[in-house]
């Protein structure tokens, strides 16, 4: 609950409690704080009891955590019915850029052992320019 407090904010809420509330009534506000905290829990407690037991036996495996969306999704990913785990171990990275890259590898030797004309393309060749009397056809939606 109080999981992300520093001694040096525990050490400052003491304080201020102490002067707050006294050295005399800060053992009594203490105790009443966490009657306080017990009566809730227990509270809540009967209250996930008494939802349980309306929902019926098809959900006895409900948890309320499972409300959270991540904790849900979480769960329903490492469910093992969706066979995720066999896609994921069927996927190899490495092995698919490696078939990638010999299929590349093999189609560059088989262009370069080809003649220099017969269907390279020259990538550093400017385009055409288009005559003055090439214009686009109009496009009344695009203006």
């Amino acid at each position: 609950m109080f999981n992300d407090i520093g001694p040096l904010e525990l050490v400052t809420l003491i304080v201020l409690a102490v002067l707050v509330f006294g050295p005399d009534k800060l053992p009594k506000v203490i105790q009443d704080v966490t009657r306080t905290i017990r009566k809730i829990r227990e509270f809540s407690e009967s209250a996930k009891n008494d939802i349980r037991e309306e929902l019926g036996p098809e959900f006895k495996d409900f948890e309320f955590e499972d409300l959270n969306p991540k904790t849900f999704i979480r769960k329903q990913l490492d469910n093992e019915d969706l066979g995720l785990k066999e896609i994921r171990n069927g996927f190899d990275l490495k092995k698919e850029m490696a078939e990638v890259t010999d299929a590349v590898h093999s189609r560059d030797s088989d262009t370069s052992s080809s003649s220099s004309s017969g269907g390279r393309i020259d990538m550093t060749k400017k385009p055409e320019t288009p005559d003055r009397d090439d214009r686009p056809p109009f496009d009344a939606d695009a203006t």
